[in-house]
């Protein structure tokens, strides 16, 4: 259909057969149609850039247009809409530019109502002024919903990613140990077998197990760089070719907390083949549980980052208000962003007052801010930056300040940075999303939010009802 040929009577017609506007009286339609103007966009036409002022309200008499928006990972669509529906600038609305590109999707047919016709529009046309208001709600909904996944989505990769991360250490450091300690295992059987058929007295038997002992010492402190322990290896060597024992086995030993004052002790017991039979069956016993402990470190670790994740998302519980523990919760995001904060060298203190009583809201969205607030920081830190984490009463209520000594938000952006798709990072590394999102679960969870930034310092101060205070209100 030719809609630029049609009479303006014809069109008025047409759209009472629209599914927003069709209800609207004919005058009001014949309204529409006197001060709007038939627009034609091809597939693929943008109708309004990014960036650009709506130049109108946009009533669709044919085909789709669609808004896409880059969320780090290409553009996504965010809402579409097709013939029977408005879109642009609505009544009432405070919409000024859109956050992204609206595209035509196929062929595409409007009626343009510019900007500077919606205070007449609102004067003289009360229903549709009535059912536009309702669109407008309905459009504003659609945009915090799709905010609110895309956001949710975000933490999710981010949460997937570290959690990724942190879990890849322990596993390969078990699949490791074990793929050592079979052979381990096997050395020590044979090693017990030899070291039973050498008919040790007691005297020599109470030095190896004081060898033993030795091998299986864990206080030494801090972890030896490459080069000293490859120095320590050489040393046992050396000691070993001394006293006629494979210098081989010290590998084995230097993975152990051997001494050469141990091995002297020994030494001074037990000599000839049978010396090195006891240092055979020290190495391999030693390193099987050596390597059994890794094991379990590691599966303890992997323990640890399950019940951190667990509580971060707070996955098992029901989604309703409830005294909340605000120190495990931020021990329990602070855990999920621990390999983000290791790559940048940052340190994150928790400073809280004793006996501070917990807080009223819901779990999951009281992490969610935190996670956000804190990944802001870590994001604006540079290498070996440091975040502090500060709670403490506030009245009725809980603060909790987060202070990072990055270079502070620009005074020219700072009223800005809770509006939403508002970003100060590089195109497909934020969406904009991140504190408009914190204010509004804030705000859900009855508390309030301030900033106060200058360069080495930003402070973000959250304050969340006590849970004593929600009880004694309700009582």
């Amino acid at each position: 259909m030719d809609w630029r040929n049609l009479s303006a009577a014809d069109l008025v017609d047409r759209l009472a057969e629209h599914r927003t506007l069709g209800a609207a009286p004919r005058e009001e339609r014949a309204w529409l149609v006197a001060h709007g103007s038939v627009r034609q966009l091809n597939a693929g036409d943008i109708l309004t850039p990014k960036g650009d002022p709506v130049a109108g309200m946009f009533i669709i008499l044919e085909g789709r247009i669609a808004i896409f928006l880059d969320r780090g990972t290409g553009l996504h669509k965010v809402l579409e809409w097709r013939a029977g529906d408005v879109t642009g600038l609505l009544p009432y609305s405070r919409l000024t530019a859109p956050p992204a590109d609206t595209i035509a999707q196929e062929p595409t047919v409007i009626l343009d109502i510019d900007r500077k016709w919606l205070r007449d529009l609102i004067l003289e046309c009360h229903d549709v002024t009535s059912i536009l208001v309702h669109t407008m709600l309905d459009r504003t909904r659609a945009f915090t919903s799709s905010d609110l996944h895309a956001e949710k989505l975000m933490s999710l990769g981010k949460l997937s990613a570290g959690l990724a991360h942190e879990l890849n250490n322990p596993v390969a450091a078990i699949e490791r140990s074990a793929t050592l300690l079979e052979d381990r295992l096997d050395q020590a059987q044979l090693a017990s077998r030899a070291l039973g058929a050498a008919r040790l007295t007691d005297a020599q038997l109470d030095a190896v197990d004081a060898l033993r002992n030795a091998c299986l010492e864990t206080s030494v402190q801090g972890i030896r760089s490459p080069v000293e322990q490859a120095r320590h290896e050489e040393r046992l060597a050396d000691w070993l070719a001394d006293h006629g024992v494979d210098d081989g086995i010290a590998d084995a030993l230097a993975e152990t907390g051997v001494t050469i004052d141990a091995l002297d002790s020994v030494a001074s017991a037990i000599s000839g083949p049978a010396l090195e039979t006891v240092m055979r069956w020290a190495g391999a016993g030693c390193s099987v549980h050596r390597l059994a402990g890794e094991i379990q470190a590691a599966a303890m670790r992997i323990s640890g980052l399950v019940t951190a994740i667990k509580g971060f998302t707070h996955m098992d519980q029901a989604t309703v208000a409830e005294p909340v523990d605000l120190l495990q919760g931020l021990s329990n995001t602070i855990a999920v962003l621990q390999s983000k904060a290791r790559h940048k060298s940052a340190a994150i203190a928790v400073h809280a007052e004793p006996g501070l009583p917990r807080v009223f809201g819901f779990p999951g969205e009281l992490n969610q801010i935190w996670a956000n607030l804190i990944d802001n920081a870590l994001d604006a830190l540079g290498d070996g930056g440091r975040i502090d984490i500060e709670a403490a009463r506030d009245g009725q209520r809980v603060a909790v300040r987060i202070t990072d000594n990055g270079p502070g938000i620009p005074d020219a952006v700072r009223d800005r940075i809770f509006d939403p798709f508002f970003t100060t990072k590089p195109m497909g590394q934020g969406t904009g999303l991140g504190l408009d999102i914190v204010r509004r679960l804030i705000l859900h969870n009855q508390g309030d939010i301030t900033v106060a930034s200058k360069p080495g310092r930003t402070e973000f101060r959250v304050v969340i009802p006590a849970a004593h205070a929600q009880s004694g209100a309700s009582s």
